[in-house]
């Protein structure tokens, strides 16, 4: 029995391990860009579920993409998490890992266009989601017109 619960904290400590290495490695490559504090974050999260929410409407992105979308509400929605909430700082930053991973692989197959289609926000809030998932700023003429 004692092997059993050895062999569990390993994994544990290996998941653990794994996933601080990930969150230290998006931090890291995101120094490359000026980054949005924690105040223009919270203010992108209404315009990223809702860009997630047309994303997973749109017909005309290929199929296996608004699958994954659908998996990935679904994985937002059940209360249990890959690293649990209630742990300071990195219970969150597992969701937030996961919805960055999720729409480069939209941005990757679809286009970023599709991004730059559905996104309901300012234009910074665009420049700043396109550098989270690595596909770069748009340019001027990208942009959609500021909203009066």
């Amino acid at each position: 029995m004692d092997t059993v619960w050895k062999l569990l904290l390993g994994i544990g400590i290996g998941l653990l391990v794994a996933w601080l290495a990930l969150i230290v490695a998006l931090l890291a490559a995101g120094r490359r860009y000026e980054r949005p504090g924690l105040r223009e974050m919270l203010r992108l999260l209404p315009d990223l579920l809702r860009l997630l929410k047309r994303l997973t409407a749109d017909s005309t992105l290929p199929r296996g993409v608004r699958v994954w979308l659908v998996l990935l509400f679904g994985y937002l929605a059940i209360p249990i998490d890959l690293i649990p909430d209630f742990i300071p700082v990195i219970g969150y930053a597992d969701d937030a890992v996961i919805v960055a991973l999720a729409l480069r692989m939209v941005a990757r197959r679809a286009g970023p266009d599709a991004l730059r289609r559905h996104w309901p926000g300012t234009p910074a809030g665009l420049d700043a989601v396109l550098r989270i998932v690595g596909v770069g700023a748009p340019t001027a003429a990208d942009r959609p017109p500021e909203p009066r």
